[in-house]
């Protein structure tokens, strides 16, 4: 898997009217270097007619490029990867249907971590570490506690998220992240590349 440090989401709640691929083309131009499509209300038609564009996209920008849940339409598009949550299809068998592509798994306390880890996930998504609203029917925040945790015992990557903004990203990077993932920040910025520029200065440090 491509080493990736700044993780953008698709939350086009948060756009402002802009277009999805201009706002992901922002993303990528101010220092993001990993996208997944997330789209929980759209048809799977129409799901299918974004991937198929910011796969174009990210193919242009060579930027690793996820879908959220929708493991037939990641294969359909040739995305680099899926990411799935806790009640989703097991790991072991996404793995059957997606072969070697990348899959990530999102986990909420360190025995989800472990599951993960010893079912093959590629990396971990850690959080909500913030409360965020970005997620409907989101678990309480898991604090920056669970950074420390995954940290001191997980080896495969981890990004975290869930209401990491700039003006608390610090604390998120002190207790050990070196990954992190954004939706409304990033997306509902109005200037995005400044803000991607301010963050990937953060990561670098």
């Amino acid at each position: 898997m491509k080493e990736f440090q700044l993780y953008a989401i698709t939350g086009e709640e948060f756009h402002q009217g802009r277009d999805l691929m201009d706002v992901m083309e922002e993303a990528i131009k101010g220092g993001v270097d990993m996208i997944q499509l997330r789209d929980k209300t759209s048809s799977k038609k129409e799901v299918f007619e974004k991937a198929k564009k910011l796969r174009q996209l990210t193919w242009q920008y060579n930027v690793p490029f996820i879908v959220n849940d929708h493991i037939d339409v990641a294969l359909a598009v040739d995305a680099d990867g899926i990411h799935i949550g806790q009640d989703d299809l097991p790991i072991e068998e996404a793995r059957k249907i997606v072969g070697d592509k990348i899959i990530g798994l999102s986990t909420h306390h360190i025995e989800e971590a472990r599951a993960a880890v010893k079912a093959g996930a590629d990396y971990i998504g850690v959080g909500p570490i913030f409360p965020t609203k970005s997620k409907v029917d989101v678990v309480d925040p898991v604090t920056t506690e669970y950074i420390k945790q995954v940290v001191a015992e997980i080896k495969i990557p981890f990004v975290a998220i869930g209401g990491i903004k700039l003006h608390n990203v610090d604390q998120v990077l002190e207790a050990g992240a070196t990954r992190i993932c954004m939706i409304s920040e990033i997306v509902g910025a109005e200037d995005i590349q400044s803000v991607c520029q301010q963050f990937v200065r953060k990561l670098s440090k």
